[in-house]
């Protein structure tokens, strides 16, 4: 999936734009984890209740926050240090971006494999990888550097853009469009026809799903995933999002730029999500909902058709401000109580009736 580079801590740090604490001649060759990190390796904290351990582990080098030293967690002097440190403002981020660093996405040199069926109009740039089986069909565009993997298959008029990734089994329907940097694992679906019908007194007819779906640069959808076609017009996940495995995006959907959408969410047709949201695992969304910028939406929650999600952190089923789906949860855990003290209050209640008319 991926190859390996070595680099000095020096480097590292300057390429995210760190304080070396430290030998910085020391070469870097894998990221790891606190506990498993050892000689070659580089390791983040962030969380001070990591501090100890993060100074305690045999990796090479840490990246840290800049409060890591003064908090009593450093050694006497910077000349015992032991490992490395890279002081830096989101150590997280930064280990990311070491990560993309040392373990470059893994390129295929110009490749068409011979079991592949390529339509004759199709435009293919002569630096694309074409694994085994692989099937393009006519007036298709591919640009340069993308990676095709065993078993995509890809209709017509589809343009696919430069350095995308297309892992096994990812079907791409007539007449759709992927941006640039695109990453599609295993299974994707996009330009299915979306779900629309109209009934009459002999059943339901198929609405026309005659639009297309836009996906933009720097996209990555999760395996299994699937993007439904515009019925008219155009579905579109908007430059930079990030959609976890098996989310169904229904048709004339709008996802903005940086979304980030967790796995086995369900969104149904017509729904904008503006830019920057984020939706945890599970979420249903009925049709016609507009989610503006800066909302938080749980895990598991349920939203109703038509409502309008304004910024803020909301959960539930229907979801609510986090703040009342708080109160309201500690009121249903107390419910058995409350139920044993109203059986309680009812026959003291009969005592006093009785009492009284005696």
């Amino acid at each position: 999936m991926s190859e390996t580079k070595s680099l000095t801590i020096s480097e590292l740090a300057e390429h995210v734009a760190g304080s070396l604490v430290g030998d910085g001649n020391i070469r870097i060759e894998r990221v790891a984890n606190l506990d498993s990190a050892g000689a070659g390796d580089i390791a983040y904290v962030e969380d001070e209740k990591f501090f100890e351990a993060g100074r305690s582990s045999r990796a090479a080098c840490l990246i840290v926050p800049k409060d890591f030293l003064s908090s009593g967690n450093g050694p006497a002097t910077e000349q015992a240090l032991e490992p490395a440190l890279i002081e830096v403002s989101k150590p997280k981020l930064a280990f990311a971006l070491v990560a993309g660093l040392l373990h470059p996405q893994k390129r295929r040199e110009p490749f068409v494999h011979p079991s592949a069926v390529i339509a004759e109009s199709a435009d293919i740039d002569l630096t694309v990888f074409i694994g085994p089986h692989v099937a393009i069909g006519e007036g298709t565009r591919i640009g340069s550097g993308t990676r095709i993997e065993a078993g995509v298959v890809i209709g017509d008029h589809v343009t696919v853009g430069r350095d995308c990734v297309l892992h096994p089994g990812v079907i791409l329907y007539d007449d759709v469009t992927i941006g640039d940097r695109v990453i599609l694992h295993a299974g994707v679906c996009i330009g299915a026809d979306g779900f629309g019908y109209v009934r009459d007194d002999t059943g339901y007819h198929k609405f026309p799903q005659r639009g297309t779906v836009v996906i933009e640069d720097d996209v990555e959808l999760g395996a299994h995933t699937c993007v439904d076609r515009a019925a008219l017009g155009q579905t579109r996940i908007g430059r930079g999002t990030k959609i976890d495995n098996l989310v169904h995006v229904g048709h004339n959907c709008d996802i903005g730029a940086r979304v980030v959408i967790a796995a086995q969410t369900g969104i149904s047709g017509s729904v904008i999500i503006e830019d920057d949201v984020v939706i945890g695992g599970q979420v249903g969304f009925g049709d016609h909902i507009r989610v503006q910028s800066g909302a938080v939406i749980g895990s598991k929650a349920g939203i109703l058709p038509g409502k309008i999600v304004r910024p803020g952190v909301w959960w539930g089923i229907p979801i609510q401000p986090l703040d009342e789906y708080k109160r309201l949860n500690a009121h249903l855990g107390r419910l058995p109580q409350m139920r044993e003290e109203i059986k309680e209050l009812r026959r003291q209640l009969e005592e006093l009736k009785k009492s009284q008319s005696d």
